[in-house]
């Protein structure tokens, strides 16, 4: 790993090359160009087995590391976007209560008891630290599975290490306390029970014999991320590597372009570079008028996202449909006075 943040996110099934604008938030890790620090701190967080905490401002890509370290590592690669509603154990398991219900009484009838695993959905952590049992969802090694759970990411990690996984919890702010706080052992101790079928689930031993062969690095990295919306428990910080993402540079955003026009249909022209310079420069100038009207400060995506308007529609900075593009995009309905362009 030796590469920093696109702000974007590719489709899980690894579409790329011409269908690169049909799907502007990449998610499945092609670009990303690191800074030395983030490295480090994922190599600190590998070495320790602890999650990685991730914070900056939206668009800084929070988000876009998690997968391309599992695609640079060949590791499996899971995700949760967190929300308001997200309860407590949705990261570990589920269980379809209402279904069991309605299953049970007919059962009933018929002198059966419904098999409780049979209602049981993994969630991304278990699915991370053992994916057999999840398969399984928490039966036993002998017993006869007849409706195997599959695989959520299974077009994505078909082909990657079976004995290790990469983790995105996003956002992990929005959700009530009592999320963060029911992962503290999980995330520790990599175990938990799972209350409905009384089966206590750890991480699996190796399939293959390399991995076990490497302890001096962690099995499976937990990536969480964080808009700063709500504080986080003291004992989640406690537990975690902490990163804090900058806001880009002028030179680090054109090294980020090129990498993303890199992946992109075509070849990567000088006046592609040039262009990519120019729409950077004024970025930062849009970026200190901002932080002067105290509005949000356009991020790393954003920029992304006004240099592929500019290539594509021919726009060049000074022009008018440039003082366009950046209320469209770089400032959108902050209402900012003056003119930033």
């Amino acid at each position: 790993m030796t590469q920093e943040q696109t702000g974007t996110r590719e489709r899980p099934d690894g579409a790329g090359g011409s269908e690169w604008l049909d799907t502007p938030d990449r998610g499945d890790g092609r670009v990303y160009v690191m800074a030395p620090e983030l490295d480090f701190a994922v190599r600190v967080a590998l070495a320790t087995g602890r999650p990685l905490l991730l914070r900056g401002r939206p668009g800084s890509g929070k988000s876009s590391l998690a997968p391309f370290i599992a695609r640079e590592l060949g590791w499996r690669y899971y995700e949760h976007v967190v929300t308001y509603r997200t309860q407590p154990r949705e990261l570990l398991w589920s269980f379809d209560s209402v279904r069991r219900l309605g299953d049970a009484q007919v059962a009933a009838h018929r002198d059966e008891t419904p098999d409780d695993a049979a209602y049981v959905q993994p969630g991304v952590l278990w699915w991370a630290l053992a994916p057999e049992s999840a398969r399984r969802r928490g039966r036993s090694d002998d017993a006869e599975i007849t409706d195997p759970c599959p695989d959520p990411f299974d077009k994505v990690n078909s082909d990657r290490s079976p004995d290790h996984a990469v983790v995105l919890i996003d956002e992990i702010d929005k959700a009530d306390p009592d999320v963060p706080n029911s992962l503290l052992v999980p995330l520790g101790s990599h175990r938990f029970q799972v209350a409905e079928i009384g089966r206590e689930i750890e991480t699996e031993r190796p399939v293959l014999p390399s991995a076990a062969q490497v302890p001096a690095r962690a099995r499976h990295l937990v990536v969480l991320t964080t808009n700063e919306e709500r504080e986080l428990p003291q004992a989640l910080l406690r537990r975690c590597v902490v990163h804090v993402l900058p806001e880009h540079d002028q030179a680090m955003l054109v090294r980020i372009a090129k990498e993303h026009m890199a992946e992109g249909p075509g070849e990567v022209t000088d006046t592609d570079v040039e262009l990519a310079e120019a729409v950077a420069e004024k970025l930062m100038e849009v970026r200190d008028h901002a932080g002067k009207q105290d509005v949000r400060r356009p991020s790393t995506a954003e920029y992304l996202d006004a240099l592929r308007a500019c290539r594509s529609l021919g726009i060049r900075p000074g022009d008018e449909e440039w003082r366009l593009l950046t209320r469209n995009v770089l400032i959108k309905p902050q209402q900012m006075t003056g003119d930033p362009a």
